[in-house]
């Protein structure tokens, strides 16, 4: 599942790393991939990526295998990190004369599902639609959009679907917008209320029922190398990204 929109502050990484630990707490194993160079979920989940340290830009250039590279999250268990370093800020130009460039990374992703007992792989886009972000929707078969209850919420996502629609018709037939979560809800305001009401009748099939607050302590767990479940599991925050991990996993039991 790729956790996508190029439209930024809307709670993509903090959305991708909180529901990835959620599902490692909840008894799944997980795989979480960094694509995003600014490498914000490795810092969230622990991932040590300070240091040069190898992951998905060696695995996209180099096609190291993911398995050399995958590190162990100290943030919930059975949570594997593939981390992201600045060096990946330069993949975008890199790649652009790869052969295959679009598919390297499900190659990847798909060599090491079935060589590893894994639930669930999740892949933080950056906020973008270039070469990095392709290459997640050629790798993901579902695609996960945060969308902030905020005004201009919906502005963007006619062109996300746009490129949606081409990687569908071109390369990944299988790819579905199954999901979107509804970030930064503030039930003080009649504009969230507006929000939400939009996103539901413009989704109404993959609007998730958790909706996640706005919330300090959400905001604050990146700058201490954690999620907001270990940070401050009890607060608003957390316990409502504990709660949408779950109804993910219980929409894939029911898809089944």
């Amino acid at each position: 599942m790729a956790v996508v929109n190029q439209k930024g502050g809307v709670g993509k990484t903090t959305t991708a790393v909180n529901l990835a630990a959620g599902l490692g707490f909840g008894g799944l194993n997980v795989l979480l991939v960094d694509l995003d160079p600014q490498g914000n979920a490795s810092t969230a989940v622990g991932g040590e990526h300070r240091n040069a340290e190898p992951g998905t830009y060696e695995v996209l250039l180099d096609e190291d295998s993911i398995a050399d590279h995958v590190q162990l999250s100290p943030e919930a268990p059975n949570l594997h990190v593939l981390v992201a370093t600045m060096d990946l800020a330069g993949a975008e130009i890199e790649l652009v004369s790869v052969v295959s460039r679009e598919t390297r990374l499900k190659r990847a992703i798909d060599e090491y599902v079935s060589t590893h007992d894994i639930d669930y792989v999740l892949i933080d886009c950056p906020p973008s639609l270039g070469i990095l972000t392709v290459n997640a929707f050629v790798a993901a078969r579902e695609l996960l959009i945060p969308i902030q209850c905020e005004y201009y919420a919906l502005e963007g996502l006619s062109q996300l679907k746009r490129s949606i629609n081409l990687v569908q018709a071109s390369i990944n037939p299988e790819l579905e917008l199954s999901t979107v979560l509804l970030t930064m809800y503030d039930a003080r305001t009649r504009l969230a209320a507006d929000v939400v009401e939009q996103v539901r009748e413009f989704f109404p099939r993959q609007t998730m029922e958790t909706i996640i607050p706005r919330s300090v302590r959400v905001a604050e767990a990146p700058s201490y190398g954690q999620t907001v479940l270990t940070y401050q599991p009890a607060s608003a925050g957390g316990e409502a990204y504990l709660k949408a991990a779950e109804e993910l996993a219980l929409r894939a039991v029911e898809g089944d």
